[in-house]
């Protein structure tokens, strides 16, 4: 029997290899484009789910906001509400009151968000305002580094506010997102937790939309967000009435150039009793600012001394400031004086003219008193 013959090596495993590389190519390329179509899809789907309550042309969504894990959410402002009026208001207000604490820092905001999110210019602020030093890095460029600095900043921030019963209605991420709302209710609890010489538009909300999402699809609720109310800002006395004009606003409305005359007489006049203790003034707005002058130039005044333990020596922060020249009021009063037409907060923050108000109250019921 013959032997059967030997067949030469097959290609077909070599070809069946080769067309399987190919199929395996064609199926991750359509694998890419389905996942590629299903971001895009995940994207449309959230722009039409922000878009359907609101004006279509009108919403400025990142493509990144839309991508979200299962029970993660986003929240955005709506447009309409960014048109407000008084929304308006409130941020310029805020961003004008930030540029006058930092004008000796030569720092200008411009716009919240991308101004405050890295938490450089929030603790230049809380420092100008606390008068206080806050251990972090001066510049921070990673995301890590910048959290960590926001960290540190609100927690110095929360530590003066919490024991007052503020609600805590920001955090280090909805900050470093750049979240609006989270950054004006921080602002809002700085501005009137040290009495900023401002005044903020009252009933400030706004609508805010909600993504979720849940069960794999995008669901968008609606809920209004109050900025500002008249009842909490009664209890801080923070929307004063607005006083009537007097001397000293047509002084520095219309002759400026005799407010330095004005100034030199004061600063005789209290130099006159602060030298008996060996101080002396050179400048007005800011020698006054704690109190501590106030308070031992109204007992030179009254011919007593003043019990060390009813005053901050040596204030450090802004609250100790606030009790030395409430205290000094007090005093005033005590004297016959009526109550002063200033607030102890804008003497504190450095208002010129209300330190030379009740400066002046002084001269003219002691100026003769040697």
């Amino acid at each position: 029997m013959s032997a059967a013959p030997v067949r030469s090596p097959t290609l077909r495993p070599h070809r069946m290899k080769k067309e399987e590389s190919f199929l395996g190519k064609l199926g991750g390329t359509l694998a890419r484009k389905k996942k590629a179509k299903e971001v895009s899809d995940l994207q449309e789907e959230g722009k039409n789910a922000i878009n359907a309550p609101m004006n279509p042309s009108s919403v400025d969504i990142h493509p990144e906001d839309t991508l979200l894990e299962e029970n993660e959410e986003r929240t955005m402002i709506d447009p309409n509400s960014k048109e407000d009026p008084k929304f308006k208001e409130l941020i310029k207000v805020l961003i004008d009151w930030i540029n006058d604490v930092l004008v000796e820092e030569r720092i200008i905001v411009k716009q919240l968000e991308e101004d405050l999110y890295d938490g450089q210019v929030l603790q230049k602020l809380l420092e100008k305002l606390a008068d206080r030093k806050l251990n972090v890095a001066e510049v921070t460029q990673s995301e890590i580094g910048q959290k960590q600095k926001l960290q540190t900043v609100l927690e110095a921030v929360h530590d003066l506010l919490r024991p007052h019963g503020w609600t805590i209605k920001w955090n280090v991420d909805s900050i470093h997102g750049k979240n609006l709302i989270s950054i004006l209710h921080l602002l809002v609890a700085l501005a009137m937790h040290f009495r900023a010489p401002i005044r903020l538009p009252e009933h400030v909300s706004v609508q805010v939309v909600v993504v979720r999402k849940r069960e794999g699809l995008l669901q968008t609720t609606h809920v209004s967000e109050e900025l500002t109310t008249t009842t909490e800002c009664s209890d801080f006395n923070f929307f004063p009435p607005k006083p009537e004009r007097d001397a000293f606003d047509t002084l520095f409305d219309h002759a400026p150039d005799k407010l330095s005359v004005v100034k030199k007489s004061l600063i005789t006049f209290v130099n006159k009793h602060l030298n008996k203790l060996n101080l002396e003034v050179t400048e007005l707005e800011t020698q006054f600012a704690d109190g501590v002058y106030l308070v031992l130039l109204m007992g030179l005044l009254e011919d007593y001394f003043v019990p060390l333990h009813n005053f901050y020596l040596t204030p450090e922060n802004f609250d100790q400031k606030v009790h030395n020249v409430s205290f000094a009021f007090e005093l005033m009063q005590d004297g016959g004086l009526k109550k002063p037409k200033a607030r102890p907060e804008d003497v504190v923050n450095l208002d010129l003219k209300s330190t030379l108000r009740v400066l002046y109250n002084l001269f003219t019921k002691y100026k003769n008193v040697e």
